[in-house]
């Protein structure tokens, strides 16, 4: 065996794991393939992902017929996988990651797996090694990483007992911790949106009169809450609210059984993670796991304005509290909205009561009112008092992403950015609405609403057309084809629709289009996996 062979497995390794670092992208932005989500991304996008320049490895198809070129193989495929890896790394410089990979301890035993992986076939080949078989060892390699997308599926299979070890004992762990916390209770928030919102408003509510920790970012899996529960909670919390979230039946309940919610709020059940769910039912039946999940003396917060939880029979004898907006037969429910561009202010009435209060708040939309009711309901319930609930509400913190206002330069931008929903993106066009200046809109459009996504886009098209908006800037020419096509029903000009594949494109052309006063509303932020090329 060549020290010239040898040198070139060497640099085949590196090039493996230099490029395996893009796929262990892609699989934890996917979930770790729950519901066989990073599967799906792969197929998605299979032009990016193999009609690209890896194929340049089945160069060595020549060499296994060629004499004369068979002696050259070792140089070929030096050259290549450095040329590669060069490629690689020139281009994922020039991309700006929405979420960087995180080296967890998940993540870095994925690397060791997957390392492995393409060892074993390295050392076969130097065991058994023939210098005649030379070609056919360098074109094996080569596919071998063309396939580079797959290989880490089979590292996830295989170290999937290994993650069950670790999540048991972490489990284990967190709920030893809850159990021993005998003064804290758990607070559980759940919904197709609106959950993150609603976190952060219950927790600067409940603030004001208690020690409150809340699961932090979008720490809403089983390994989120562990994480939180085991490194961040402490003796001295009177509750803990925990966020919720789901992609398919049974994973709010098993949150619960982790958890043990005392209280919970379900905020708005829509068409979210529709694929993985299967259908509008499963997803109505799962949100209200963690409803039916608290205790005889718990209490349950649902929205009197979702017909999806009016019509729904719940399981449960624990108290209920219905807030609201348009239907006043609820316990709870807002009036005499005042929405502006400043903030909001609203009054609200509850079922025992004569009085009206008056609520101030910085947030902006109709819907982040539903968020604070259930915060303003729940504070109640727990013993706050009005007056406390006022000053709360009016110290609320603006959310970032969620229609958070920011500058760029002296363009106003309504940050929008986490994942839209129908809702949301009405919501949405209507703050923008209410801004003086100029309108220009900048959107991917929605995603995970299965079978729904080109129609519920296309519906946001035509919103946007007959909304004020002035420029319309699309992100991603297949993903927003359904919002173009509602823009053309809605006759919106074609002049004033700009088309991009890369978000960061749009700030310098809103630069172009502002005018003295301008307002920007960047409508969803697709993850780094959803990238147009």
């Amino acid at each position: 065996m060549s020290l010239l062979f040898i040198l070139s497995l060497v640099i085949y390794f590196v090039h493996i794991s230099i490029i395996s670092t893009r796929s262990l992208h892609m699989l934890q932005q996917n979930r770790y393939n729950r519901g066989y989500r990073y599967i799906k991304w792969i197929l998605k996008n299979y032009k990016d992902n193999f009609l690209n320049l890896n194929l340049l490895f089945f160069i060595f198809l020549l060499t296994i017929f060629n004499d004369t070129l068979n002696g050259l193989s070792p140089y070929l495929f030096i050259i290549i996988c450095l040329f590669l890896t060069y490629v690689f790394i020139s281009n994922r410089r020039k991309e700006v990651a929405k979420l960087p990979l995180k080296y967890t301890a998940r993540i870095e035993r994925l690397i060791i797996t997957n390392s492995l992986i393409y060892l074993i076939p390295i050392i076969i080949i130097c065991i058994t090694y023939d210098e005649e078989y030379q070609s056919i060892y360098y074109l094996i390699l080569g596919i071998l990483s063309f396939i580079n997308y797959f290989i880490l599926i089979l590292a996830n299979f295989i170290n999937r007992p290994v993650e069950r070890l670790v999540g048991l004992h972490f489990e284990k762990q967190a709920k030893n911790k809850l159990a021993s916390m005998t003064n804290m209770e758990v607070i559980g928030i759940t919904g197709s949106y609106g959950k993150t919102s609603t976190k952060n408003i219950v927790y600067d509510i409940l603030s004001a009169k208690y020690n409150v920790y809340k699961t932090p970012q979008n720490y809403n899996t089983p390994f989120g809450l562990m994480i939180t529960i085991n490194n961040y909670l402490d003796k001295y919390n009177d509750y803990f609210i925990a966020e919720m979230g789901a992609c398919k039946s049974g994973e709010i309940k098993e949150l619960c059984d982790l958890v043990k919610p005392k209280y919970g709020i379900l905020t708005r059940i829509g068409l979210a993670h529709l694929e993985t769910f299967g259908s509008e039912e499963a997803i109505q039946h799962t949100k209200f796991e963690l409803i039916e999940s608290l205790p005889s003396d718990g209490i349950g917060i649902l929205n009197g304005d979702d017909e999806k939880q009016l019509s729904y029979h719940l399981k449960n004898d624990c108290q209920i509290i219905w807030i609201g907006i348009d239907n006043h037969k609820v316990d709870c429910y807002a009036k005499d909205l005042e929405l502006t561009y400043k903030g909001t202010k609203f009054n609200v009435k509850f079922k025992d009561d004569k009085k009206e209060y008056e609520f101030n708040t910085k947030l902006l939309g109709r819907n982040n009112i539903y968020n604070i009711l259930g915060g303003i309901a729940l504070g109640k319930a727990l013993g706050m008092k009005i007056s406390d609930l006022q000053k709360a509400v009016k110290m609320i913190a603006p959310i970032e992403h969620r229609l958070s206002m920011s500058k760029y330069y002296d363009i106003n931008l309504i940050d929008d950015a986490y994942n839209s929903n129908p809702m949301g993106c009405k919501m949405a066009l209507e703050v923008l609405s209410m801004m003086p200046g100029k309108h220009i809109i900048v959107t991917p459009g929605m995603i995970e609403v299965g079978p729904k996504e080109e129609e519920v886009n296309r519906e946001f098209g035509l919103e946007i057309s007959i909304s004020k908006v002035d420029e319309v800037i699309l992100i991603g020419a297949e993903k927003t084809k359904p919002i173009y096509e509602g823009l053309m029903k809605g006759k919106f000009p074609n002049e004033h629709i700009h088309i991009l594949n890369d978000v960061m494109d749009a700030f310098p052309l809103m630069m172009k289009l502002k005018d003295q006063e301008t307002y920007a509303l960047l409508e969803n932020d697709l993850p780094d996996s959803f990238n147009e090329k």
